[in-house]
């Protein structure tokens, strides 16, 4: 078998849908819409096309970047894990894995290039985020304080990007995105929590009770709902805003609950699918509308 491996990995290989599938181009899309999103909010629905565009440009090659770079240094993880080990790096489908370490590597610098025409608090912003994705992986939560960081950063970059200061809906987004993630990030893990343990990963929650890590998820959730109203007392967002949010807040706090109820692996990933696109994509596509409808 292993001399089978060997001829198969001879010379170099992987072309577009590899590359492609390297950046995981639903998670970079994702990053990007709530990056545009809180730029528009900055500029209170008004965003020259210029900006627009070199906003967008920074923070799809940032994302892109920092998202490559954890599949590649997640590459011997993931190999151990069957709903994992068919990605391009561990599957040998994208060889040799230098090829996409430099790749990757370019997608950073390049976004760090434009982040810095941007301003350099977008810069410091990309730079950070990149970090934190990178930088003491699978230690700890790899959600506090790393995650949050990553995650934060495209939001920080569309925002500075427009408006280069703090202010308190700013503040908000980021404390959202911070409650939102451990409902996306830790339900999955608890989706797969033995694959992820036998892949030796023993970090929080795997080493943690399944029951409590549930009724934390629930906490968590509420708490999203709590400052996805406080988004709507700090900012000028209306009540087509308000009303999206606490119905999908709902449904993400209902998920949570059955999750503490059943806890069973199917309704961790149905948490896990409702926070992605359903819950934080809507979020910040009703942002954009309720600001959209006010010009």
């Amino acid at each position: 078998m292993q001399a089978e491996n060997s001829r198969i990995r001879i010379g170099s290989r992987g072309g577009f849908k590899e590359y492609l599938s390297l950046i995981k181009p639903r998670e970079t899309s994702l990053l990007v819409f709530i990056a545009m999103v809180a730029a528009f909010l900055a500029g209170n629905g008004t965003l020259p096309f210029e900006r627009a565009g070199l906003i967008f440009l920074a923070v799809l090659l940032a994302s892109a970047g920092a998202n490559g770079l954890t599949n590649y240094l997640d590459r011997h993880f993931d190999a151990r894990m069957e709903r994992t080990r068919r990605r391009v790096l561990p599957s040998g489908r994208l060889y040799p894995a230098e090829n996409a370490l430099y790749f990757c590597l370019a997608l950073s610098l390049a976004g760090l290039v434009l982040a810095w025409i941007l301003h350099p608090l977008v810069f410091a912003a990309d730079l950070a985020g990149t970090l934190a994705a990178v930088v003491y992986r699978k230690r700890a939560t790899c959600v506090f304080p790393q995650g949050m960081i990553a995650g934060c950063a495209p939001i920080l970059m569309g925002w500075l990007a427009v408006s280069p200061q703090v202010s308190w809906q700013l503040l908000c987004l980021c404390i959202l995105i911070a409650l939102w993630l451990p409902s996306h990030v830790w339900s999955i893990m608890l989706a797969h929590q033995e694959a992820y343990r036998q892949a030796g990963l023993a970090f929080f929650p795997i080493n943690r009770h399944f029951k409590f890590v549930t009724r934390l998820l629930l906490v968590f959730s509420i708490g999203l709902v709590l400052a996805s109203v406080g988004l709507y007392l700090a900012s000028d967002l209306g009540w087509l805003y308000l009303g999206v949010a606490l119905i999908a807040g709902l449904m993400m706090v209902y998920a949570s609950w059955r999750l503490t109820c059943s806890l069973s692996s199917r309704a961790a990933w149905t948490l896990y699918k409702l926070s992605s696109y359903p819950y934080l994509g809507l979020l910040f596509l009703t942002m954009a509308l309720d600001i959209g409808l006010k010009i």
